[in-house]
């Protein structure tokens, strides 16, 4: 019912700002994953100085993201922990745990699950031992750049060519250590090797004194919807010897994830691939 100003008893116990702000997040989509300002003022029906207050509002909170290079945003995973972490995100993580976890052991001291978003790969799950003597600390939610990892690797050889070309083109990619492959030739040449072997080889190319194999998680059509990967430290044992004993196991690993998804039903991260 309206009162005397025209104003319902409902809209007076409503945030109208917070409102705002959850419509903004909405005008996101699978089909659309970045928009201008101007392209979501127009879908929020709000006017643009409105949507600027809270874009910067939003960023600042970390649920969006401005797109490296153009005057787009896109969600961020942050936005899952809302709903989305408690039902599916959980649901695969509680798929993944188990297979993770005989992974890890005398060779390899950390094994993680991870998707591709943006041009970032974002770990999902991870299960780890002696992480520290890796001299890395990578978490649940932690963003690396694909052309550069082994996992983004396995991710990448799977898409089409032209999804490939943009994951890689959107950002600077620089040199981390001298082993660091950031030309497309030269990443070019680790894709073919991932879609002839089934995984990549990281060896001290991020990190100096961590070896990381990753192997892509594939639907039913062939398409990568995660990626499996295992780090060790390069001084236990040669690369050959290291090859041997994890390919293996993590191929077993990647296929297993992939059936219980499609087994299961559970709902995975989109790829590049749903832009």
């Amino acid at each position: 019912m309206a009162n005397s100003a025209g104003t319902s008893s409902s809209d007076k116990s409503q945030i109208q700002s917070l409102a705002k702000g959850f419509r903004v997040l909405e005008a996101f989509s699978a089909e659309d994953r970045e928009l201008t300002l101007s392209e979501i003022a127009g879908r929020v029906e709000l006017d643009p100085g409105t949507v600027f207050r809270i874009l910067n509002t939003l960023t600042t909170l970390g649920y969006l993201d401005r797109v490296s290079g153009t005057k787009r945003f896109r969600l961020t995973l942050k936005v899952l922990d809302l709903g989305f972490h408690a039902i599916a995100r959980t649901e695969l993580r509680d798929l993944a745990r188990p297979i993770l976890r005989p992974l890890v052991g005398q060779v390899n001291e950390a094994a993680s699950l991870a998707t591709l978003e943006g041009d970032d790969v974002v770990y999902l799950e991870r299960v780890h031992a002696g992480l520290v003597r890796l001299g890395v600390d990578t978490r649940i939610g932690s963003r690396l750049p694909a052309y550069y990892t082994a996992l983004g690797h396995a991710i990448l050889a799977h898409l089409p060519r032209e999804d490939q070309l943009r994951v890689l083109n959107m950002r600077e990619r620089v040199k981390l250590t001298a082993r660091t492959p950031t030309t497309i030739t030269e990443i070019d040449a680790r894709l073919k090797g991932v879609r002839r072997n089934g995984y990549a080889l990281s060896d001290q190319e991020v990190v100096a004194g961590m070896r990381v194999m990753a192997a892509p998680v594939l639907d039913a059509d062939g398409l990568p919807s995660a990626a499996v990967s295992v780090a060790a430290p390069p001084h236990r044992m040669p690369l050959k010897e290291f090859v041997s004993l994890t390919a293996p196991p993590l191929l077993d690993a990647a296929a297993t994830i992939g059936k219980a998804i499609r087994c299961s039903g559970a709902t995975t991260l989109q790829t590049l691939r749903s832009t």
